[in-house]
């Protein structure tokens, strides 16, 4: 089995493509070790000392370090702890996908509006976000503003705030008119 990496542009992150599926659809993540416990993949990740966060995309994993820890300390047992899950033959998560793997529902007078921002956020944005290893997902909408929450190599990226301002923000804005602002949710 080769497994391919890729820096993304948070430099506390990188993906892993196993070229194999991941994740059927959706995706999963879990910010630290004590969210991982549906996931085998997730839980043999969290066994290498150093690793702070693991996110599972259909054909990749994202797999974010801890400060103090330089990644050619940490990438071989990382590399390692995939090779091992795959070889396993277990599955990525135990029974149902973790309901953070898509957007928020919202019903409301707001509902075709908030289906528009999905319907740009599937097609345009999180294609995008997805080849640097990460996911942004709708989270809520009230009086103009957008509330999207950041998975990922996108969680903590130095390039987060820009991405959401000047693309998101901008692409939204110039498709929806009642767009006024996007935000980040933690």
């Amino acid at each position: 089995m080769f497994i391919q990496t890729e820096t993304t542009p948070n430099p506390a992150t990188l993906k892993f493509l196993p070229g194999e599926t991941v994740l059927g659809s959706g995706t999963a993540d879990f910010p630290s070790p004590d969210t991982g416990a549906s996931s085998p993949l997730a839980r043999r990740i969290f066994a290498v000392e150093g690793v702070a966060g693991v996110f599972l995309g259909r054909d990749f994993v994202t797999v974010t370090k801890a400060d103090n820890v330089p990644w050619d300390h940490l990438k071989p047992s990382v590399l390692g702890a995939i090779m091992e899950h795959f070889q396993s033959g277990a599955p990525a998560i135990e029974g149902a996908a973790p309901e953070s793997a898509g957007h928020a529902t919202h019903d409301g007078p707001d509902s075709e509006i908030v289906g528009q921002i999905k319907e740009l956020l599937d097609t345009r944005v999180r294609p995008a976000v997805a080849q640097d290893g990460g996911d942004i997902t709708f989270h809520g909408f009230d009086r103009g503003i957008v509330y999207l929450h950041m998975q990922g190599a996108c969680a903590g990226c130095p390039s987060s705030t820009l991405t959401l301002k000047m693309g998101i923000e901008n692409l939204l804005r110039h498709y929806i008119p009642e767009v006024i602002e996007v935000r980040p949710v933690v």
